[in-house]
């Protein structure tokens, strides 16, 4: 007689009892988090680092930052004058509520507006575990193809906003913006798409107006 164990099971709802708890503390603090996912090197921190840029005067920001080893994303994120936590995972290829949950105490919740959690490079992981943010927005970018909605349809699936960087050098490489988004259409009719470039500063209006809304809409809802 064969018995199956539901490990996998079991372990996701932990995880997203956890993330409940987290998007409750966040939700108290009047905090709107996003989780911010990507495959190595398409520019989550650089996306993060222009964000806070344009956006530090306007709404009080905060950074988690999820990484195998070092400080170097976090170090980036905190000289520009916002609080800023590591995670090193030590391996792990994600970000879980677990590792969230204790990296919410050692931000000031009451004081910010809105959390950006940069997960670990990954485009399968990150999409399984919820960490408790209200929403999730992917990057992609040019120089990793057109075909990565069509590899990894969990991820692209699975968000609220998607982001498609380092459009400046798309002359470069054989990129098909159109097949691209007809892979994502399938997935996730309607998603909310940002083309642009952290680099040359192009397409990012778009990018951060939606994010302004995000802000304004959770706070109008979820008051102090």
């Amino acid at each position: 007689m064969t018995v199956r164990i539901a490990v996998v099971e079991d372990i996701l709802s932990a995880n997203d009892q956890l993330a409940a708890v987290n998007r409750a503390r966040l939700g108290a603090a009047g905090v709107l988090g996003i989780n911010l996912m990507a495959s190595p090197g398409a520019g989550k921190t650089s996306l993060i680092t222009r964000t806070v840029i344009a956006l530090r005067d306007e709404y009080r920001i905060g950074a988690v930052d999820g990484d195998i080893a070092t400080t170097l994303d976090a170090d980036r994120i905190a000289a520009l004058g916002v609080p800023a936590v590591q995670i090193n995972t030590g391996g792990n290829c994600h970000l879980d509520a677990v590792m969230l949950q204790s990296a919410l105490p050692r931000l000031p919740l009451d004081d910010m507006d809105l959390l950006i959690v940069e997960n670990v490079g990954n485009l399968v992981c990150p999409a399984s575990f919820d960490l408790g943010t209200h929403r999730n927005v992917l990057i992609a970018s040019v120089p990793e193809g057109d075909d990565k909605p069509y590899k990894y349809p969990v991820m692209y699936r699975g968000v609220d906003a998607l982001v498609l960087n380092k459009m400046d050098v798309i002359s470069a490489f054989d990129f098909d913006v159109e097949y691209f988004r007809r892979g994502v259409e399938v997935l996730n009719p309607g998603l909310s798409f940002f083309p642009l470039s952290c680099k040359t500063g192009e397409g990012l209006t778009a990018w951060l107006d939606w994010l302004r809304k995000e802000i304004r809409d959770y706070v109008s809802g979820n008051p102090r």
